[in-house]
Parts: structure tokens; sequence; C-alpha cells
């Protein structure tokens, strides 16, 4: 009669958990930005060697399209949820931007949208790579705002996007959630006078 093992034998690696090495890259990342993240860096922080790193992700920028793949399901703004059609146009933006602001200060180690900050970054397939999470979230404003007023859906999705860069340049410079709220606030008052209820 033969036993099968559960245990791992000693001496032997533990098997490589790609998903848990997102989450532990995705801080990196965000804190630091793209070009500040050195594979070195990563390596050391996932406790692999280079070899499997590249092996997993084939690269820095195969690992950073992964995490920001990850932002967009557990980080970034609930679109969907926050644009609804039962309430008002300038009620719905109004609510991005202020889970904007929650979101951006939440934690001074990694203030900011990551997305917005990489579509920044030097490398242009990593700029290319955020910058299409940002155009995703564009359109759906965009989209939102054109079934009501389809006149002003595209000034106003510019003043969105304009609004929302400045909340994570200035979260990522250390503002306090109290002043990024202030501004929303005031950013409300013109969305109201624009999309009138």
């Amino acid at each position: 009669m033969t036993t099968t093992k559960t245990s791992r034998t000693p001496g032997r690696p533990r098997k490589f958990d790609a998903e848990q090495a997102i989450a532990i890259a995705q801080p990196l990342f965000h804190s630091r930005g793209y070009d500040e993240v050195s594979v070195a860096d990563l390596t050391k922080a996932l406790g692999i060697n280079p070899p499997s790193f590249y092996t997993a992700f084939g690269s820095k920028l195969g690992l950073y399209t992964r995490v920001l793949d990850r932002y967009a399901e557990h980080g970034a703004i609930p679109f969907a949820e926050l644009l609804r059609d039962d309430r008002p146009v300038a009620a719905c933006l109004v609510a991005i931007l202020q889970e904007a602001a929650r979101r951006y200060a939440a934690d001074p180690a990694a203030a900011g949208c990551m997305v917005l900050e990489g579509t920044h970054c030097n490398d242009p397939q990593a700029r290319e790579a955020a910058c299409r999470f940002q155009q995703a979230a564009e359109q759906a404003i965009q989209h939102f705002i054109a079934r009501r007023y389809p006149q002003e859906a595209v000034r106003v999705t510019d003043f969105m996007g304009t609004l929302m860069a400045g909340l994570s340049a200035r979260a990522r410079a250390g503002q306090s959630l109290a002043r990024l709220q202030e501004t929303v606030r005031l950013g409300g008052q013109v969305l109201e006078s624009m999309l009138p209820s």
C-alpha cells in the first residue's frame, strides 16, 4: 500500500504564487512609480531570483500590466456603481470625485491614483498601458453624461479628467483629505451649474 505525502518535503521550494506576487508588487509601483522600481527591487520584495521573475512575468512591464489589472479590479474607483441612471448626473460625478479624494489620500505611502500617475512614466509601453485604463474610465464618464447631456459630454468629461488628475497629483504631494474635499466641493458647484437636474 502506498501513501501520498501532502506536506512539503524539506529543502524543496514552495510553489510560486503569481497572484500573491502581483499583490506584493502593487504597493511598490503605486508608491514609487514604474520608473523608480527596478527588477532588483521586485525580485527582492518577491523573494525570487531574476530567472524565476522573467519566467513568471516576462519583464517588469509584464508584471506592471498585471498589477494594473489587479488595481482596476480592487483599488480603482467603482464607476459602474457610482454612475447611476436613477440619480442626477452632477451628483454621480461629484460622488466619483469624492471617492477619488478618499482613495487618493487613504495611504500616504501610496497616495494618488496608480493609473493616473502611471500615465506620466518615462517608459512608453508602461505609459501606454496606464493610458488605456485612464481612457476607459473617461469613456465610461463620457458615455454616462452623453445619455442625458450629449452637448456637454466632451467638455464635462475633460473637466472631470483634469480634476481627477489634479486630485491625484495633490494627494501625491501630501495634500490633506480635507483640502482635496474642498476642491471637490468647488468642482461640484461647477458641475451642478453645467448639468442642472
